[in-house]
């Protein structure tokens, strides 16, 4: 859903909170219903950040039903028995705050930043979305056009951003990370009233909830209003969790894409392990080594020193069961996509044959250090994180100790993950070409 303008305002004001040095100290507690609260004290602006986390996204969807995690994440903004179609949104506004969603593969997450005052606000609200959702056949149809008209938008008619699609569907045969949480439009079209009905009623149960406060509260009192709130909403049944052995991959998919686009680039991703586990965190630095900024690896030798990219990018797609090593290019004018790749290539196997130097190991950790203690310096993204670890970890203490993780990853696991992970048979190779390129009679993959 679009950002508005009121809502950048209130990150602004939330984020003059200070980054957080010294420990966040917070309040974790179960209600009977199964539903996990979390609350964090800080008293520093008149602010407060009231959220829902759901364990349910696009892994959690059938095949052939896909899509449904992010329509729910539209659909729970239309209306409730008790709040007018069309006015949830607007209540929010007109008491001086902001709300918003997001989907994923694993969760969803509803937001709102509201002046402290309006907290009770908040909760009605969130607790009408998981009580009380108006789900009809007038609302399924106006959010089944809304999620066609931000494919359009965001995905098909945005340069490069079908490769998650791409290469999610070739990195994954059996386990539903195969699909992106857009979905498939031909499902949603497909789908029936009863279906959204009995999604919504199997996900949307306080027992599949995280409830993360943050802000200028009063634990005892916000203790009070959550009781009044969501004490006597019944627990649900347990909720479908996927259990799916994705076999490894062997052979190196390799296609080449036709798109909107006017330069072309290559994308390589590589599979990895979930989110959390130590490999995880090696990864992690090693992506930071090779573009984490303008002295990184990639970026100085193939964008600078060869001149061979305009950018180069390496990521973790992190994700609860597996994840996946993104490193993506856009060449310069007069290089060819292979040469580009064989560069980018190049970069990895320096470092699978190459210890890194004790000086650029210390200053990938205080990139990774100085990420850590920003993404905790806003209200917003501190109820957001004490959610998250939460839900993935069941420790949500991890907002003042996951740094050590990272702390214990030596310069010989970088170098050993890039040996195990980063192989051409766990590969997906992806050249993106413009349409103009295409041959008559063929079609894009």
């Amino acid at each position: 859903m679009k950002r508005s303008a009121l809502l950048l305002v209130c990150m602004l004001l939330a984020g003059m909170v200070q980054g957080q040095s010294t420990k966040i100290k917070f309040e974790e507690y179960d209600l009977p219903n199964g539903l996990h609260v979390i609350l964090h004290e800080d008293k520093t602006t008149p602010i407060v950040a009231v959220t829902v986390m759901y364990h349910v996204g696009s892994k959690n969807e059938q095949a052939g039903r896909t899509g449904f995690a992010h329509f729910f994440e539209h659909l729970l903004f239309e209306g409730t028995e008790n709040v007018e179609r069309g006015k949830f949104m607007g209540i929010v506004k007109e008491a001086g705050g902001a709300l918003n969603a997001n989907t994923n593969q694993d969760r969803t997450f509803y937001y709102q930043i509201l002046p402290s005052n309006q907290l009770e606000l908040g909760l009605y609200l969130e607790s009408e979305r998981l009580l009380h959702a108006k789900i009809d056949k007038q609302g399924v149809e106006t959010q089944r056009e809304v999620v066609k008209e931000e494919k359009r938008q965001r995905i098909d008619n945005v340069p490069y951003m079908t490769f998650q699609e791409n290469i999610f569907k070739r990195a994954f045969k059996d386990h539903p990370y195969k699909w992106t949480p857009i979905g498939s439009m031909e499902d949603l079209n497909a789908a029936q009233l009863n279906e959204f009905m009995a999604f919504y009623k199997e996900y949307y149960v306080p027992n599949n909830a995280v409830l993360s406060i943050a802000g200028d509260i009063n634990i005892a009192e916000t203790k009070e209003l959550i009781n009044r709130y969501f004490g006597e909403i019944p627990k649900g049944k347990t909720p479908y969790r996927p259990k799916v052995e994705e076999p490894a991959l062997t052979v190196q998919q390799k296609d080449t894409i036709y798109d909107n686009i006017q330069l072309p680039a290559v994308f390589q991703a590589y599979r990895m392990p979930g989110q959390g586990t130590p490999d995880y965190y090696a990864l992690n630095m090693l992506t930071t080594l090779l573009s984490g900024g303008p002295s990184a690896r990639m970026q100085k030798q193939l964008v600078e020193k060869d001149q061979k990219a305009l950018q180069v990018v390496a990521f973790p797609y992190a994700l609860e069961d597996h994840g996946l090593f993104i490193t993506l290019g856009l060449v310069n004018m007069g290089v060819e996509l292979s040469d580009l790749e064989n560069s980018m290539n190049r970069e990895i196997e320096r470092a699978q044959q190459e210890l890194i130097s004790e000086q650029e190991f210390q200053k990938v950790f205080n990139q990774i250090e100085s990420q850590f203690v920003t993404g905790n310096a806003r209200i917003a993204g501190i109820a957001e994180s004490l959610a998250n670890y939460h839900m993935y970890y069941g420790d949500a203490n991890l907002i003042n100790t996951e740094i050590d993780r990272y702390r214990k990853v030596t310069r010989e696991d970088i170098r050993r993950v890039a040996q195990q992970y980063l192989t051409p048979t766990n590969s997906v190779v992806l050249y993106y070409l413009p349409k103009s390129q295409q041959p008559a009679n063929q079609t894009s993959n």
